[in-house]
């Protein structure tokens, strides 16, 4: 399901993490979109996917907590704070926790994805 709204588009994402869709999930990113991790930026689908199967990998329980949308015309910026509870790579109990920013934009047929999306964005 497409979002209708800016303010749909980090729910959508994190429910398909969630379930371990990743196709789900990269259908909410634009097809050059910029997403930032910690080692740089990936740019479009092929590079977005293993940054989305990491965090499905860990079989995540993720959750956000939304705190703004801002919007002007087609272009929205949101930030959020997310929780993640999962399991590591060697099996132990995995938690992470971060404050995102990310800019979505609404597409030609009216639903909105991510054109930008900073997990790891902000501090304060």
């Amino acid at each position: 399901m497409a979002a209708q709204t800016p303010d749909e588009v980090n729910p959508q994402l994190i429910d398909a993490i969630n379930r371990g869709d990743i196709e789900a999930a990269l259908a909410l990113y634009e097809p050059d979109a910029a997403f930032i991790t910690e080692e740089g930026t990936a740019v479009g689908h092929a590079e977005i996917r293993p940054a989305l199967e990491a965090f499905i990998a860990t079989k995540p329980s993720l959750s956000m907590e939304p705190l703004e949308t801002v919007r002007t015309g087609d272009v929205a910026v949101t930030r959020g704070n997310w929780k993640l509870a999962g399991t590591g790579p060697d099996g132990a109990a995995l938690e992470m926790s971060g404050r995102s920013f990310e800019v979505v934009r609404q597409q030609a047929d009216g639903t909105w994805r991510f054109a930008i999306d900073a997990p790891n964005g902000r501090d304060d």
